[in-house]
């Protein structure tokens, strides 16, 4: 079944009385290259079993299935594994969950149904929800690529350099626990309904070991977050604010011990930085 093509996913649609809903962010590929270099860019073999969130009508379920040892999609939409049990027929190593991938033991669907082949992920996320998803994917580290559609922006986001506007927490925690790489962008009218923003499939390479030595990993992500939480203001107000069980005189002798200037703001400081400032905080309370 060609499951890009619009007159194909109409009378799909049409049989199991679907419509499309815009709480779930639904928007369908109808260009066949796109799930087509998706799988392809994701580079999954038979050794692999893929976790696919969201699958819509199958699509890139189909794609991954040609090449992957195992498919293994989340659908939250209850409306869908009926329809995705027709158009996926002919795929016999694809298996649908109708589930919130958000409430699932990821751990536990790995040890249950991936049977024993390496974890990747490749999907065409939500856009709703995709920080979220994103951030219980990559805490796992059980996935050695994720691969995945999001919007520009937020694949932007997630490659941004430090003291750039896209900067920002969730730069540095995707790339404290992955390496992430742009990989190709699509655009709006490769979707049924078309969305009014540009995608991007970026693919995240997870850090086998951490190359930065940081004492203490809880209060390194503490010290990002409040270093972002007033983007305008100054690394010492910042900290002020998520440790207020140091003076601003303290933040400002620890910010000067590490060798930057007391007005500097928090979005120039990179990984290695934030780790010289946590290892500073974690030095000082100990």
């Amino acid at each position: 079944m060609e499951l890009t093509d619009i007159g194909t996913i109409k009378k799909l649609l049409d049989r199991h009385g679907f419509s499309f809903s815009k709480a779930l962010g639904q928007n369908f590929l109808i260009a066949s290259w796109v799930p087509e270099r998706i799988a392809e860019e994701s580079g999954v073999n038979k050794n692999d079993c893929v976790l696919e969130i969201g699958p819509g009508v199958g699509c890139l379920t189909q794609q991954l299935s040609y090449g992957a040892g195992k498919v293994v999609a989340v659908e939250l939409d209850k409306r869908l594994p009926p329809l995705l049990a027709e158009s996926l027929a002919d795929c016999d190593n694809v298996e649908i969950i109708s589930g919130d991938i958000l409430k699932t033991d990821i751990s536990q669907l790995v040890n249950d149904r991936f049977c024993g082949l390496n974890p990747k992920v490749c999907a065409n996320l939500p856009y709703n929800i995709t920080s979220p998803i994103l951030t219980t994917l990559i805490e796992t580290k059980l996935f050695e690529t994720i691969t995945v559609m999001v919007q520009k922006e937020v694949a932007l986001r997630m490659c941004a350099k430090a003291g750039t506007s896209d900067y920002g927490a969730f730069t540095v925690f995707v790339n404290y626990y992955t390496e992430p790489e742009i990989l190709f962008h699509v655009p709006p009218g490769c979707f049924m309904p078309q969305p009014k923003v540009t995608s991007s499939v970026i693919t995240l390479k997870r850090r086998d070991t951490i190359p930065w030595d940081i004492k203490d990993e809880k209060l390194f992500f503490r010290v990002v977050k409040a270093s972002f939480a007033q983007r305008r203001k100054t690394l010492v107000n910042g900290l002020s604010a998520g440790f207020s069980n140091l003076t601003k005189d303290d933040i400002k002798n620890i910010i000067e011990s590490c060798g930057y200037e007391p007005n500097i703001r928090g979005e120039t400081l990179d990984i290695p930085g934030f780790a010289k400032l946590a290892n500073a905080i974690y030095d000082h309370a100990n």
